[in-house]
C-alpha cells in the first residue's frame, strides 16, 4: 500500500539517503533527533562507517520531492552490538514527530510498517495490517511486509486514545515471506538518551 507522506504517522518517517552508498529509512523522534538501523551507516564502497556530514533525512519524500532535508551533524551506534543508531541533524527538520512506546510489544499486537524499500523506492510502501509473532530477548518478530530499504523503518502501534508510537525499529526482513525482525522500544528508550 502506498502512503500519503503528508498524514501522520508517515509524517515522522523519513528517508536515509548516503550519496553513492545507498538508501535506508530513519524515523524522527525529535526535531533534530532520527533512529535507524546501524548497519545503514556501513558505507559499502569505503568498508567503513559513512562521515555524518555524508549522510541525508529527508521528510515528507515522494518521487523525487520533499518537505524538509538535513544532514547529519555526528551519530551513535547502539551499544552491545544492537543494530540501531541515533543521528543527531545539523537543522531540525522533525515538525512532526513520533514517540517511542512507554513498552516492548507483546505478541499479537496489530502493528504496521513503512518504509523506502527496494521495490518502490520513491514511495513510502506500508504494510497496515500486520501482527507482532515473536518476542525474543532484543527482538520483535512480525509478520509486516517489507524488503531492503526498510531497515529502520520504525514498527508502530496505536494506542487506544489513537496516538500512534514506535515500538521496534526494523532491521531485517525475512526471505521468501512476508515479515521481519524489530529492535524493540526498551532498547530505542536507552539509545534516545545516550547523548552523541
Amino acid at each position: 500500500m502506498t502512503i500519503d507522506v503528508t498524514a501522520m504517522p508517515w509524517r515522522a518517517v523519513a528517508l536515509l539517503r548516503i550519496p553513492g552508498e545507498g538508501r535506508c529509512t530513519a524515523v524522527l523522534i525529535a526535531p533534530r533527533i532520527a533512529l535507524t538501523a546501524a548497519h545503514c551507516l556501513a558505507g559499502r564502497r569505503l568498508a567503513h562507517e559513512v562521515p555524518a556530514g555524508s549522510v541525508h533525512v529527508l521528510t515528507g519524500y515522494a518521487a523525487g520531492g520533499f518537505a524538509r532535508h538535513s544532514v547529519a551533524s555526528s551519530y551513535r551506534r547502539a551499544a552491545d552490538g544492537v543494530d540501531a543508531a541515533r543521528l543527531t541533524l545539523a537543522e531540525p527538520i522533525g515538525l512532526d514527530v513520533l514517540e517511542l512506546a512507554a513498552a516492548d510489544p507483546a505478541v499479537g499486537t496489530a502493528v504496521m510498517l513503512g518504509g523506502y524499500n527496494q521495490d518502490r523506492a520513491e514511495v513510502i510502501a506500508a504494510d497496515t495490517a500486520c501482527h507482532v509473532i515473536a518476542i525474543e530477548p532484543g527482538r520483535v518478530f512480525h509478520d509486516c511486509a517489507g524488503t531492503r530499504g526498510t531497515s529502520g523503518a520504525p514498527l508502530l502501534a496505536r494506542a487506544a486514545d489513537g496516538a500512534w508510537s514506535v515500538v521496534g525499529l526494523q532491521v531485517a526482513a525475512f526471505t521468501g515471506r512476508a515479515g521481519g525482525v524489530a529492535v524493540p522500544a526498551s532498547l530505542l528508550r536507552l539509545l534516545a538518551r545516550t547523548s552523541n
